[in-house]
């Protein structure tokens, strides 16, 4: 019996990168996942590789950004299962830029996706969560919400308050049995870390910054969404838990 046998979850930014492989882990470990992103294809590929391994899964092309992409996920999940008892936060942008340089069309981007999408979907799917009767919802936060670094403001500062609209949530949610959860990646191995983490220089700097000296994989990330997912964390709920190989806790 896996850890989240028989459960309902949806992961949104799914079609890749750190989404992906917390949608791969919660369908090894028995739930039917959602998963869901912008990228409708992607979404599609990734729930089709599931299938194939035998687990269960439904693919939804969502843009977080767009109230109506969010309605018509959390009716189609209200119709097929009735309820919702994972809820994974993760999708989210970057456009990298010195802060005064940032257009508001980028800022207005940044916070669309980053923060708005995260309260609509929190937010929406509140009746679902209610309606398992003890639920998980998990928000995918950053290290840049403690330590930011050039070019990441707009950013940073989405990622910080999705930390702090956790820790409400975790106090407004629990009457009604729903545990809210942060996990805050540092820097991890993906599509959107690309660019730093290929410079020869910032890599080596960002590594002497780590005590365990080395990057993140998605699924370190994922194992971690998987603890708050699941029973494991039964009384634990407005925590964050740094996926960062110890760089907050260095100089």
């Amino acid at each position: 019996m896996g850890r989240l046998s028989a459960k309902i979850a949806a992961v949104t930014g799914a079609g890749a990168g750190i989404g992906l492989a917390i949608a791969e882990l919660f369908a090894a470990e028995g739930a039917h996942v959602y998963v869901t992103d912008i990228d409708g294809e992607a979404a599609a590929k990734a729930t089709a590789d599931l299938a194939a391994k035998g687990f269960s899964a439904t693919a939804m092309t969502v843009d977080v950004s767009r109230g109506q992409d969010v309605s018509h996920l959390f009716r189609t999940i209200a119709a097929d299962k009735g309820r919702l008892d994972v809820l994974v936060n993760n999708a989210g942008l970057n456009i990298r830029a010195d802060f005064r340089h940032l257009s508001d069309a980028d800022w207005t981007r940044i916070r669309e996706v980053n923060l708005d999408g995260v309260v609509r979907v929190a937010r929406d799917g509140f009746e679902l969560l209610r309606a398992a009767g003890a639920a998980s919802l998990v928000n995918i936060a950053s290290l840049m919400g403690h330590q930011p670094v050039r070019q990441v403001a707009g950013y940073a500062a989405t990622k910080g308050a999705v930390a702090a609209l956790t820790r409400a949530l975790a106090v407004e949610y629990a009457p009604y049995g729903i545990r809210v959860n942060t996990v805050s990646p540092g820097f991890i191995e993906t599509a959107l870390t690309e660019r730093v983490l290929k410079n020869q220089f910032t890599s080596k700097a960002l590594l002497e910054r780590a005590p365990l000296r080395r990057f993140g994989a998605p699924v370190d990330v994922a194992r971690a969404a998987l603890f708050f997912a699941s029973d494991d964390s039964s009384y634990v709920t407005g925590a964050e838990l740094l996926v960062d190989g110890g760089m907050a806790a260095g100089l």
